[in-house]
């Protein structure tokens, strides 16, 4: 699936009022937060890693994103492709040494 096919179908289910990017920007602190409990209960509190809860809530933080993208008029691909220049140029060859 493109990136921007997914903004836009992610988009159908979007409800909000003028407070839409209060919401959008909330709701996507919470479901990031939720990502990151499922790691520390990884790593820190013995607990298998629950694959599929982490691939839903991780996709629960793309729609996030992608509407925050939408409601800003950035097109979703936009975001991805700056991320990958970016990264190129901050990583020519590839992954960091640390």
């Amino acid at each position: 699936m493109e990136f921007n096919d997914y903004q836009s179908l992610a988009n159908r289910t979007l409800y909000g009022n003028e407070q839409v990017l209060t919401n959008l920007s909330l709701g996507l602190a919470s479901e990031t937060g939720q990502v990151v409990d499922l790691i520390k209960k990884y790593t820190f509190h013995g607990e298998q890693l629950d694959h599929e809860q982490l691939t839903k809530q991780m996709g629960d933080v793309l729609w996030y994103l992608s509407q925050v993208a939408e409601w800003a008029d950035i097109p979703f691909e936009e975001v991805a492709q700056q991320n990958i220049t970016k990264l190129n140029h901050k990583y020519p060859s590839g992954k960091s040494v640390q």
